[in-house]
């Protein structure tokens, strides 16, 4: 008997829930109320059994909406744990900018999100030696059992302060791959192996100690996996390996979906004897949002309008984030500025986080500020020797500079 499923992923989302952007003040061609409308226009096709929806992480931080309520509007079930559940999200996989809002916000939309299981496999609370998230979780549909492990990138120490990942501990992805797989195979007999990765494709460099891009690395070296979910590098892309296992990446914004089919035949005792994958990435730009889901969430949209509208100063001139790339730059000497004033430190380092981002002359907004910068970045002070400064500028100027060969 040939059944054949859907498998709809969703990944680096940042926050864009309404196709607007909270920033830019201006329409967005993403946003999950336009996903929202595609799933559900797939389910009305495939049928309810037969369409799993999936997220693989770094939803928690990237637009006003989303910080608004994971720090200040706190007294509320998450908005971002309401969408998913209203879109029935079957699992997602923590990401790193989900970690990066601390333990009081991610704890906290674990709570609110249940009982749809954050994943996270490779992440241990250190206190007890076991997963501080779900590892996997096993979804049955129209007969057929589909395991989603969950893993995130393990270089999150090289980004983030201690206090916000305190007692974790992120292990290398195939070394916590080989291990659940096996678990998996062992007690839960699944007939599908999915993968619902928060790291990218593959790195060409490690990132200090840790392979931040590791996803074909674990395709490569640990056997069972039908279909790998990717995330992370923002990067659309749908490869097949060698071995057969089928990569997938939806890219981020909630401009596309990752859309894989997997048709499984069984015998007459139900067992798949044969499982095809194939997928693609398909964009949401065009399709009209979910009107149901714009309704449902009105008041949180008007309250984020509200919020990034409140006026907070004035512009003299126009800071551009382009100028940095060339030269002086208005827009790093007021980050420059700020940095010293606060920290009392005799060098401030800091790095344009976009391209094109501009505060125009003119009255200030808090949209703006999401302009300088989207996220939480954290302001710390060390005590560097004039080597370290030498070796910290070299190993910039080698990073942003593309050598002419």
């Amino acid at each position: 008997m040939k059944k054949v499923f859907k498998i709809i992923s969703t990944g680096d989302v940042h926050g864009m829930l309404f196709p607007y952007d909270f920033t830019t003040l201006s329409p967005a061609p993403g946003s999950l109320a336009r996903v929202s409308a595609y799933v559900e226009s797939q389910r009305a096709v495939m049928g309810e059994d037969s369409v799993l929806l999936l997220d693989n992480g770094d939803i928690l931080q990237g637009q006003p909406a989303v910080y608004l309520y994971n720090f200040i509007e706190t007294g509320t079930a998450h908005p971002v744990a309401r969408v998913m559940k209203r879109m029935r999200y079957d699992a997602m996989t923590i990401g790193n900018h989900d970690i990066e809002t601390g333990h009081p916000v991610y704890d906290r939309f674990r709570a609110d999100l249940a009982p749809i299981p954050l994943l996270g496999a490779n992440v241990t609370d250190i206190s007890t030696g076991e997963p501080y998230f779900k590892p996997y979780t096993v979804v049955e549909r129209n007969g057929v059992r589909f395991a989603v492990l969950g893993l995130l990138t393990p270089a999150i120490p090289a980004w983030l302060p201690e206090k916000l990942w305190e007692g974790l501990d992120v292990e290398p992805m195939v070394e916590s791959a080989r291990r659940w797989m096996r678990h998996i195979r062992e007690m839960e007999s699944p007939d599908v192996v999915i993968g619902l990765f928060h790291s990218g494709y593959q790195s060409t460099h490690p990132t200090w100690k840790w392979m931040e891009n590791a996803s074909a690395l674990v395709a490569r070296e640990v056997d069972g996996f039908d279909l790998i979910i990717m995330g992370h590098d923002h990067s659309r892309a749908v490869i097949r390996e060698e071995n057969g296992t089928l990569l997938i990446n939806p890219g981020a914004y909630a401009t596309h979906v990752a859309e894989t089919v997997v048709t499984v035949e069984q015998d007459d005792y139900g067992r798949v004897v044969d499982c095809n994958v194939d997928g693609r990435v398909v964009s949401v730009a065009d399709h009209e949002p979910d009107e149901g889901f714009l309704e449902e969430f009105a008041p949180e949209r008007k309250l984020t309008q509200e919020f990034v509208e409140k006026v907070i100063g004035e512009a003299t001139g126009d800071f551009g984030v382009r100028d940095a790339y060339f030269g002086p730059s208005a827009f790093m000497e007021l980050i420059h500025t700020l940095q010293l004033e606060i920290s009392g430190a005799d060098i401030s380092l800091a790095a344009p986080l976009s391209f094109d981002a501009v505060i125009r002359k003119g009255t200030l907004r808090m949209s703006d500020m999401f302009a300088l910068y989207k996220y939480e970045n954290q302001l710390c002070t060390l005590a560097m020797t004039g080597e370290e400064v030498k070796n910290h500028l070299e190993m910039s100027y080698n990073l942003w500079t593309a050598v002419m060969g």
